[in-house]
């Protein structure tokens, strides 16, 4: 890993506590680049923001936010340029999922991963390149918007019609900023994994054991390596920072508009 391939990146990134937000802000600031680290979990994102700064490399600093909030977005923002100086990439990583079937979909449940994962990205990502265009165009690299999508905007799944949904909204909202902020000297881009052992989808295993799509804890990550992956394991949040990393260095400069898959050949089938 190139200690310096990041630096003069200052990144924000939302859902960034735990998971595979807190494994990008760890692989980005070992590569050179600040990080701001919003989360709705205050505590556990200063936690993750310290572990950084005691680690070497780049900056990290913590906000509690409500990614559903413009003003909290605004203030992540200003967080970032408060500590160091500019923002030149919005990494959108925050998202939830709770499975139902679909004709036990409410509006509650509707609502809730609609918001969190469709809306809440519309509002970071406006948010962030209301900033970007306000501190003008960086010489020589554009601005950038990093969306986390998923395999499910590409493989409907039965148990979890809200979220597919939420992601085919990432897709467009990827496509449509990418047309929308090309002007301004923004690029848009984005990945999707598969599946990825972190705490949404450990909480995701126990869920679809409570509505009866599986029989036991586990089952899920059993039959999909099985029957949909072509290398035969699940992810982890390692799997994904290189990409991550790609995206906000220099090399992907003239890409915009695009999503990679990072499924373990779950799209193929």
């Amino acid at each position: 890993m190139d200690p310096k391939r990041l630096d003069g990146k200052n990144v924000l990134i939302t859902g960034a506590a735990r998971g595979m937000g807190a494994a990008n802000a760890e692989a980005f600031a070992a590569q050179g680049a600040n990080v701001c680290l919003g989360d709705l979990d205050g505590d556990a994102a200063q936690a993750t923001a310290e572990r950084i700064n005691a680690n070497g490399g780049g900056k990290a600093v913590a906000v509690q936010m409500d990614v559903t909030r413009r003003e909290d977005n605004a203030a992540a923002v200003k967080a970032t340029v408060d500590a160091f100086g500019s923002i030149n990439v919005g990494l959108f990583n925050a998202g939830l999922n709770k499975p139902r079937f679909f004709m036990d979909i409410d509006e509650d449940n509707w609502d809730m991963i609609m918001t969190v994962n469709t809306k809440a990205m519309w509002l970071g990502m406006q948010e962030t390149a209301r900033q970007m265009i306000a501190q003008g165009p960086m010489e020589g690299h554009p601005y950038k918007i990093i969306n986390v999508g998923s395999i499910a905007s590409r493989k409907p799944l039965l148990d979890v019609t809200v979220y597919c949904t939420s992601k085919y909204g990432v897709l467009a909202l990827t496509h449509c900023g990418a047309l929308g902020l090309a002007e301004h000297g923004i690029t848009v881009n984005g990945y999707a994994p598969g599946v990825v052992v972190t705490p949404l989808w450990e909480q995701l295993d126990k869920d679809l054991v409570d509505i009866g799509f599986k029989q036991k804890e586990g089952q899920a990550y059993e039959d999909i390596v099985r029957d949909a992956l072509q290398i035969k394991r699940v992810s982890y949040p390692d799997d994904i920072t290189g990409t991550a990393s790609f995206l906000v260095s220099d090399d992907s400069d003239y890409m915009t508009g695009q999503m990679i898959h990072i499924d373990g050949g779950w799209c193929i089938q």
